[in-house]
């Protein structure tokens, strides 16, 4: 007696059922997909690349499933995958400039104000400056005039970064408020 091979033309041609490899895996991104897409979204400008950029983390996250010993705390592995993926692409971009012989200028700026305007919005603000606390202008004058970054402000300065921030975050709100420049603007 003979077992037959193939009981019928339509079994044969039918493949075999698939099942993923990881079907926890699957309900992973069935279920938290929005809010990964959400994050990728926020890394990127447009949609289209948010996408991708998530399929090329859960790729990665997939691949390293079986090594991952808490599956409760999956979500942070797939955003740190995001973040990764998504400082690599910006590494490897393409850079549109091109070393010249010479700087091209920089455009005039508009000289659609009047000179003594312009002058007299200068003494304005330096009027205002005179006029916040020693400390807070010397951070003032040294981002804004002197164009030191804050770290730079703070080294020269003796305090901390964060101590530059907070007080040039105050200085520039009593300038705002400072009545001496209401008429300027």
């Amino acid at each position: 007696m003979t077992t037959p091979v193939c009981t019928s033309a339509s079994e044969a041609a039918a493949p075999p059922a698939r099942t993923p490899a990881h079907p926890s895996f699957s309900s992973y991104v069935r279920a938290r997909r929005p809010v990964l897409l959400r994050t990728a979204r926020s890394l990127t400008a447009n949609p289209s690349d948010a996408e991708d950029l998530l399929q090329t983390a859960l790729a990665k996250t997939y691949v390293a499933w079986e090594r991952i010993e808490d599956h409760r705390a999956v979500d942070g592995y797939v955003r740190r995958a995001l973040v990764n993926t998504r400082t690599s692409q910006w590494r490897r971009r393409r850079v549109d400039e091109y070393v010249c012989d010479e700087l091209p200028e920089p455009e005039a700026a508009p000289q659609d104000t009047d000179p003594a305007e312009r002058q007299a919005l200068h003494d304005a603000m330096w009027r205002a400056i005179t006029r916040l606390p020693a400390r807070q202008r010397a951070m003032v004058v040294l981002r804004y005039y002197e164009d030191l970054s804050e770290a730079q402000t703070a080294e020269v300065l003796g305090v901390s970064v964060g101590t530059v921030k907070s007080a040039v975050s105050r200085a520039l709100g009593k300038l705002r408020e400072d009545p001496g420049l209401e008429l300027v603007r």
